[in-house]
């Protein structure tokens, strides 16, 4: 009977650590994983970060604002773009968007996320009407890639599900969609510079409309 009472007290001991010990170290909150990540390699110093930001200052800026103000459109004031972003639920929800239509296209792997520099028109609307807050700034818009022959290329989802590239755009085919490789059937397109919009029947996987402008006093 003495040895029963032992072995109860014994697990109310056990039991009772274990719920201290829990108690003590609770999961992490917010979704952070408690997995530690190492710093990619492209991160930079805030010096040179500081750096490079003056050399655009210095070698772009001097030459865009006279540009915008003397030659292209004198009676309006212009103040060159220096940023631009993106909330930051949309950049994690447009990596998942774009690994979901490529995974359903069959694309095996998204290689990068390729970012080209962009001018706004002078206009007052975009051709889907969407108002241009900053005409005549530059701006970004980002595709992804795939590989293809050892090569990175941006692409879309054409009209037939499947993964299409953005330089054969111009070479009309099928629906106005260009085609490659037509002994592996794998078929390639063009693109909108919109994410979610179409052409032809396709998906566009390209983001652009983020915010822009001159950037808040203070960062650098």
């Amino acid at each position: 009977m003495m040895i029963q009472k032992h072995s109860i007290l014994s697990v109310a001991l056990i039991c009772a650590i274990l719920s201290f010990s829990i108690s003590c170290n609770p999961k992490p909150e917010n979704n952070i994983s408690a997995e530690v990540v190492d710093a990619p390699k492209g991160i930079i110093s805030l010096n040179e970060a500081s750096s490079i930001y003056d050399n655009y200052t210095k070698h772009r800026v001097s030459l865009i604002e006279p540009y915008e103000t003397k030659q292209r459109s004198p009676e309006v004031a212009f103040e060159a773009s220096r940023f631009v972003d993106f909330d930051y639920e949309t950049m994690k929800n447009y990596i998942a968007y774009v690994d979901q239509e490529a995974a359903k296209a069959g694309v095996k792997k998204v290689t990068k996320l390729r970012m080209y520099f962009a001018n706004y028109p002078n206009k007052v609307d975009f051709p889907d009407g969407e108002k241009i807050v900053h005409p005549r700034q530059n701006s970004i818009f980002m595709v992804p890639t795939l590989n293809s022959n050892g090569n990175n290329f941006g692409f879309y989802i054409g009209s037939d599900g499947k993964a299409a590239l953005i330089k054969d755009r111009k070479s009309s085919g099928k629906d106005g969609m260009g085609y490659l490789e037509r002994s592996q059937k794998k078929s390639y397109a063009g693109f909108n510079i919109t994410l979610n919009s179409s052409l032809q029947g396709g998906t566009s996987l390209t983001l652009n409309r983020g915010g822009d402008g001159p950037p808040p006093f203070g960062d650098f």
